[in-house]
């Protein structure tokens, strides 16, 4: 007689297919972010120069308004992934999975909000003719608007988000599916947000960027996403129920890591 291997699992298969969506959407998100934030507007915005700052903006409006519409689908994917994530690290603890993703749709809506900031100076600059401000007037007003932006997603925005990477984290070091360390890269790199984001409101004219040198744990935890996707994912022993509940009642066997 001849055997046949045994068909995966529904909650095998499913979690593997959102793995894939999840690995996608945080690569998508990680290369258009950067795009946008230091191809675009590290290259229009002169800190310090609102004169330069509103004739670079002018001379690469196009570009300009590409960089807003590049945040506008980064914002999209993170609710996305916040969703996904959910679904992934349910298992684990049905509950804090909830709030971290709660915390990353808190972070979408903040950097929405502050996104408007970017809208106002594309719309001052564009319309500087038919306003008939000054000159002076019209700097002033693209530098509050610069400004807004990123007092929000800066100070307000990365201060929610580094909670959601410490949630996101505790999960990954509870899992039977993800390594310790890849827990506490995210740990890390959640503190270097929470510096960044308290320090812009505590302290006067910071300009520092720690999180830019923290952030290797959310390039790993892509990578790992992709793995699982290959892999697949073992049931969490501390959560039969919500493992079951994916699989419709159905407990899948346990996969090699």
């Amino acid at each position: 007689m001849t055997s046949t291997a045994a068909a995966p699992a529904p909650a095998t298969v499913w979690g593997k297919q959102l793995a894939w969506v999840t690995g996608f959407a945080l690569l998508a998100m990680a290369i258009l972010a950067p795009l946008a934030l230091y191809g675009v507007l590290g290259s229009l915005i002169v800190p310090g120069d609102p004169a330069a700052t509103v004739a670079n903006i002018t001379e690469s409006e196009g570009l300009f308004r590409a960089g807003i519409t590049a945040f506008l689908v980064v914002i999209v994917l993170d609710v996305l992934i916040a969703w996904a994530l959910y679904k992934l690290l349910r298992p684990v603890n049905s509950d804090l999975s909830l709030l971290t993703a709660w915390l990353r749709v808190a972070f979408a809506a903040v950097f929405a909000s502050a996104l408007i900031g970017l809208v106002d100076a594309a719309q001052l600059v564009g319309g500087a003719e038919e306003s008939g401000l000054a000159a002076e007037q019209l700097q002033a007003l693209v530098a509050s608007s610069v400004a807004s932006f990123d007092n929000g997603w800066i100070g307000v925005g990365l201060s929610i988000f580094a909670f959601h990477l410490f949630g996101i984290a505790y999960l990954l070091i509870k899992s039977v599916n993800a390594p310790a360390w890849l827990g506490i890269l995210l740990i890390v790199a959640g503190g270097g947000y929470l510096v960044d984001g308290v320090g812009m409101i505590l302290v006067p004219d910071y300009t520092w960027t720690v999180g830019a040198f923290t952030f290797i744990g959310e390039a790993v935890l892509i990578g790992w996403v992709f793995w699982r996707a290959i892999k697949g994912f073992a049931p969490e022993s501390d959560s039969p129920v919500a493992r079951a509940a994916d699989a419709g009642q159905v407990q899948p066997a346990p996969l090699a890591s």
